[in-house]
């Protein structure tokens, strides 16, 4: 069997010449076979019809072995002839043939250097759009975190909203200024507070040394 893989072939065909080939051999190799159990049965047969023979069917079937060996032998020769006239002139595609679907490369030749410089184009442009999904990606969680926070900043915002309605209800004005008087008088009472606890820590002290 030869072993050149007989690519381009394999392209055209859907499968290997060899591979054609090892079915047409089994399948003929079978068939011979066959024909000899035949051959084989009917000899038998034979036999049994003639008075007095002293043929057994184990001396038959020795000799059909022996001629199913001999004409194994020279099928596998002959095989050989027609495997050869078979792999050359039948499934075989000659160098000067260019499939239809490969047409487009005598149109576009290319070196094994243009062809390198094409698979690292397409690497770096690979490795580009990754990069640029990731980036997106990045974008699309930081845009959902300004939702959240655009979120939040409307409710603080409804927040200053009813304060201000509320301000407005009970008489106090502008509610930026009211929330500036709010804010200096909380800064006071701190202050008040801070005051007072500085007084009572120094009694404390006071007491404790008396």
């Amino acid at each position: 069997m030869s072993v050149d893989p007989m690519a381009y072939e394999a392209q055209f065909f859907g499968f290997t010449p060899q591979t054609c080939i090892l079915r047409v051999y089994i399948a003929f190799q079978d068939y011979l076979f066959e024909v000899m159990l035949v051959v084989e049965g009917v000899m038998l047969k034979k036999l049994d019809s003639i008075p007095g023979c002293k043929i057994s069917p184990s001396q038959i079937r020795k000799c059909t072995e022996k001629f199913l060996i001999f004409m194994k032998e020279h099928f596998d020769k002959l095989f050989a002839k027609m495997e050869e006239v078979l792999l050359q002139l039948v499934l075989n595609i000659p160098k000067n043939v260019l499939l239809p679907e490969d047409r487009v490369q005598e149109q576009y030749p290319y070196s094994k250097e243009e062809f390198q410089a094409l698979q690292d184009e397409l690497q770096q442009l690979q490795q580009q759009c990754r990069a640029e999904a990731a980036a997106g990606q990045a974008l699309r969680a930081e845009l959902e975190e300004q939702k959240a926070v655009k979120a939040e900043l409307e409710k603080i915002l409804q927040c200053f909203d009813g304060l201000e309605s509320i301000c407005r209800e009970h008489g106090a004005g502008n509610f930026k200024e009211s929330f500036a008087l709010l804010t200096q008088c909380s800064k006071k009472l701190q202050d008040v507070l801070k005051d007072v606890e500085e007084k009572s820590k120094k009694m404390k002290q006071h007491d404790q040394l008396m």
